[in-house]
């Protein structure tokens, strides 16, 4: 991934994320916000080579996925399998900091 994510306006519902099958990772942040932007390195590390579905939700007042998920600060990872919510990450600032969430994600 690279240092400058692009969080883009998706048209997800809550419903359609409830839906979805498989594992699948939800950031929310925003393209201006430097603390997402400085966490997209280890991120990108700790994603390297899952097989994880990876969006970028571009989040702020007003979103409906955003709130759905009581998101409050960024960059917020909502790590998710078969539409169910099993761990998050909120402000990552090591590698370490997705071990656990990464280790429920498989184990879920």
């Amino acid at each position: 991934m690279s240092a400058a994510a692009e969080y883009a306006n998706q048209d997800l519902t809550r419903s359609e994320v409830d839906a979805s099958k498989g594992t699948l990772v939800l950031e929310f942040g925003a393209t201006w916000c430097p603390i997402c932007q400085g966490a997209q390195p280890l991120i990108g590390e700790a994603l390297a080579g899952r097989q994880v579905n990876h969006l970028l939700v571009e989040d702020g007042p007003g979103r409906p996925l955003g709130r759905s998920f009581r998101i409050k600060l960024w960059p917020a990872l909502v790590f998710l399998r078969d539409g169910q919510e099993v761990a998050r990450v909120v402000r990552p600032s090591k590698a370490q900091d997705f071990d656990a969430a990464l280790a429920q994600l498989q184990a879920s």
